[in-house]
């Protein structure tokens, strides 16, 4: 079912979503819409039976629900600020700086970044093709990807992660909001190169 963005009242298309009697519910929207959709979502009771899955879901937002409406929910994500010692590091000086917890896309920024300027200097040259074919020829390694390689067609290609959201008597210290679930390897989280349609990758 679509909505439109911006939708106050998603009454319609969750008593139609609960009527399905479906396993699960997966909701596409994402930002206030998303938010609302889960808000909405426990107060008719939808997730007594039925479990929600976000498409695109950030921690962000889960901050913002609170875990009391935003428990049970499940998610992927390819970074999680409590994932391990390396992701505790530097979220812990990025929550220092911005007293604010990570979400994927601020860690995938600064992977991206580091990875640029770690393939200039080996390439010896800011030359722009040059640092782009030396940028897919070495492996992603940082404290968010382990082993990501970057294909023809721009597609990063690392480990993903299934969580589900805690509960808030689950929940022990500040932004503790995930359990791991699953990790999905890179090679089956993304949808193969030759599927794509990319038209920068190269007909053999």
């Amino acid at each position: 079912m679509k909505h439109a963005i911006n939708t106050p009242d998603f009454s319609s298309f969750l008593l139609q979503a609960q009527a399905s009697k479906a396993d699960v519910i997966a909701l596409a929207d994402a930002g206030g819409d998303f938010i609302n959709a889960v808000k909405q979502a426990g107060e008719f009771g939808v997730t007594h039976g039925q479990k929600l899955a976000g498409l695109i879901v950030f921690i962000a937002d889960i901050h913002s629900l609170g875990l009391q409406s935003a428990q049970g929910l499940m998610l992927s994500s390819a970074f999680y600020w409590d994932l391990n010692d390396e992701t505790r590091a530097w979220s812990k000086r990025f929550i220092e700086k911005t007293k604010k917890v990570p979400t994927m896309i601020h860690a995938g920024t600064y992977g991206a970044v580091m990875h640029y300027l770690k393939t200039v200097e080996a390439a010896g040259t800011l030359d722009g093709p040059t640092v782009a074919a030396k940028m897919r020829e070495l492996p992603v390694n940082d404290f968010m990807t382990r082993n990501g390689r970057i294909r023809q067609d721009g597609r990063l290609v690392r480990d993903m992660y299934l969580f589900r959201v805690k509960s808030p008597e689950e929940s022990k210290y500040q932004f503790d909001y995930y359990q791991l679930l699953a990790t999905i390897p890179g090679e089956e989280a993304f949808r193969p190169m030759e599927d794509g349609g990319c038209s920068l990758v190269k007909k053999s």
